[in-house]
């Protein structure tokens, strides 16, 4: 199957008219991330795909969550229970302390409720917690053929898988159960709606040689930094190194596409404004490569100076003027937490 292929069956896959809007972590700027009501809502404000991060319990079963420490985003802090299971580990390069995925069960972790990360900006989002529950992707992908059925059109999985050589490591490789559920939900196929993704080369190399993965893949990268399972291995390698002209070319016959941070596509200015867009996108569609973009939200506290509207940092700004930048500058996919505002920028163009 050559990259034409993928490309070509993958648009076909689409639901929405133009570049497709991606819910990172579900709708999370309206529910706490990574909860079935979070992923629910995205894909009633019209997402074509789900991003769920992916991660490993104790029992080797794949838990939707961002962080392999939970403290941030769950109430096991306060769990008498599991005071004992605090623990300082290496994650990627940095030291962390706290109660971590893989030393719980998946039933000891279905025990816990979700928590908003950005409780700060996102205060109306705290009115959930204590009422939803930490999902697996067994579940996310019951609710994606559910919601599919419901909304007439076939919603999307575009699942990064987090930090898999520290995974694998630990003896919880997340790619086998990641092929096999893929391959039990019929969502394994070149013209699948489904984009699988990581920072990390080796583990989408893995998935396609060792796996015989068919379903398209992203590699993720950022502005700053360099992959943890090349870093770790004393090459050195950069994101910049993986996204110049010559090593996309390397990369293109087993990769769909790349998913670039925001400040790689446009960069900002010193004054934090937007500067004008780097060869990137050029680059990856001359190569057959999409380019998947991360990730907007719409809080003044994330956008660029001079998107920001005259609030405080929890107040929305014009990200929508931010949006309509992005996909003028030909990207293929915006990720992103407000999925309503992702939806009326594309339409606003493309429609």
């Amino acid at each position: 199957m050559t990259i034409t292929h993928l490309l070509d069956r993958t648009e076909r896959a689409r639901s929405g008219a133009g570049p497709m809007v991606v819910g990172h972590r579900g709708a999370c700027g309206y529910r706490p991330e990574h909860t079935l009501a979070s992923y629910e809502l995205a894909a009633r404000m019209g997402a074509d795909s789900l991003e769920p991060d992916l991660v490993a319990s104790r029992d080797h079963v794949l838990i939707c969550r961002h962080d392999l420490e939970l403290s941030r985003t769950t109430d096991v802090a306060d769990r008498p229970e599991f005071a004992d299971r605090r623990a300082t580990r290496a994650v990627d390069g940095n030291t962390e302390t706290g109660w971590f995925v893989s030393d719980f069960t998946v039933a000891e972790l279905k025990t816990l409720w979700a928590r908003e990360r950005f409780a700060s900006l996102r205060q109306p989002n705290t009115i959930y917690e204590g009422r939803l529950r930490i999902a697996t992707f067994d579940e996310l992908l019951a609710l994606r053929a559910r919601l599919s059925a419901e909304l007439g059109r076939s919603v999307g999985l575009s699942p990064e898988l987090k930090s898999p050589e520290l995974h694998r490591s630990l003896g919880l490789d997340l790619e086998a159960p990641l092929v096999r559920a893929l391959r039990e939900a019929d969502l394994d196929r070149p013209d699948a709606p489904v984009f699988v993704q990581t920072f990390e080369p080796r583990s989408l190399l893995r998935l396609r040689k060792e796996h015989g993965l068919s379903a398209p893949t992203i590699m993720l990268t950022e502005a700053s930094g360099g992959p943890a399972d090349l870093t770790g291995v004393g090459s050195g390698t950069t994101y910049a190194d993986l996204t110049t002209p010559a090593m996309l070319d390397k990369l293109a016959p087993w990769l769909t596409g790349i998913g670039p941070a925001k400040d790689q596509v446009i960069p900002r200015r010193a004054d934090g404004s937007l500067g004008g867009p780097s060869r990137l996108v050029r680059d990856a569609h001359a190569l057959g490569l999409r380019v998947h973009v991360w990730t907007f939200r719409a809080e003044n506290a994330f956008l660029p100076t001079g998107h920001r509207s005259s609030g405080g940092d929890a107040d929305f700004g014009h990200v929508l003027d931010e949006m309509r930048i992005f996909l003028q500058a030909g990207v293929d996919a915006l990720i992103t937490d407000h999925v309503d505002l992702a939806a009326l920028a594309r339409s606003e163009i493309f429609q």
